[in-house]
C-alpha cells in the first residue's frame, strides 16, 4: 500500500462542485475523488455541523430550516478552495445567489440517481430532517422541485453505479 501524500492544492485550478439530491453520493464519491486526487474534501453538511456543534437534525429541531439555511449560505464560499473538492448539500443551491456563487467559481457535476434509487438509500436514515417521517411522495416532491437547479450544472454522472465507477468519471471530467 502506497502512502500517497496530500498534494498542495492548485490555487488556480477551479474547484470541484458535487451536486445532487440527498442520497446521491456526494459526501462518499467526493471522499474517494479527494483520495484518489489527494486534495482537500469540503463537506458543506460537515461543516455546518461543526460550526453548529450540532448534527443537522438537531439544529432544524432547535432552530428550524431558515437557521440551517443561513448558516449554510454563510459556509458556501469557505468549501469553494481553489483546487478542493466541495459535496454541497442537497438543498444549498436553491436559493439563487448560492447557485450563481458556485457556478461562477467551480466546475460543478451533477451526480445524477433516478428517485427509486435515492428512496432506497435514504428512507430508513436518521438524520436527514427533510426526509425523516416523510412519506415517498413528500420526499419525490422536494426531488422534483429541485432537481431543474441541478440539471443546470455543467456535467452530469450517473451516479446509479458503484461509487469507485462514479469518482473515475468525475475525475476524468474535472481533470479535463
Amino acid at each position: 500500500m502506497s502512502s500517497r501524500r496530500p498534494r498542495v492544492p492548485d490555487p488556480t485550478r477551479k474547484p470541484l462542485a458535487l451536486v445532487g439530491f440527498m442520497g446521491s453520493g456526494k459526501s462518499v464519491v467526493g471522499a474517494l475523488v479527494a483520495r484518489r486526487t489527494g486534495v482537500p474534501l469540503f463537506d458543506l453538511d460537515q461543516m455546518i455541523q461543526d460550526a453548529a456543534g450540532t448534527s443537522i437534525a438537531e439544529l432544524f429541531e432547535t432552530k428550524g430550516e431558515p437557521a440551517f439555511r443561513e448558516l449554510e449560505a454563510r459556509l458556501l464560499p469557505s468549501a469553494l478552495q481553489p483546487g478542493a473538492i466541495a459535496a454541497l448539500g442537497g438543498g444549498s443551491l436553491i436559493d439563487d445567489a448560492s447557485w450563481k456563487l458556485v457556478a461562477a467559481r467551480a466546475v460543478t457535476i451533477y451526480l445524477e440517481v433516478p428517485f427509486d434509487t435515492i428512496w432506497e438509500r435514504i428512507r430508513k436514515l436518521s438524520g436527514r430532517p427533510l426526509a425523516s417521517g416523510r412519506s415517498r411522495d413528500e420526499v419525490e416532491a422536494l426531488f422534483e422541485r429541485r432537481r431543474p437547479r441541478y440539471e443546470q450544472a455543467q456535467h452530469r454522472v450517473d451516479g446509479d453505479r458503484p461509487p469507485p465507477q462514479v469518482a473515475d468519471e468525475v475525475i476524468k471530467l474535472w481533470s479535463a
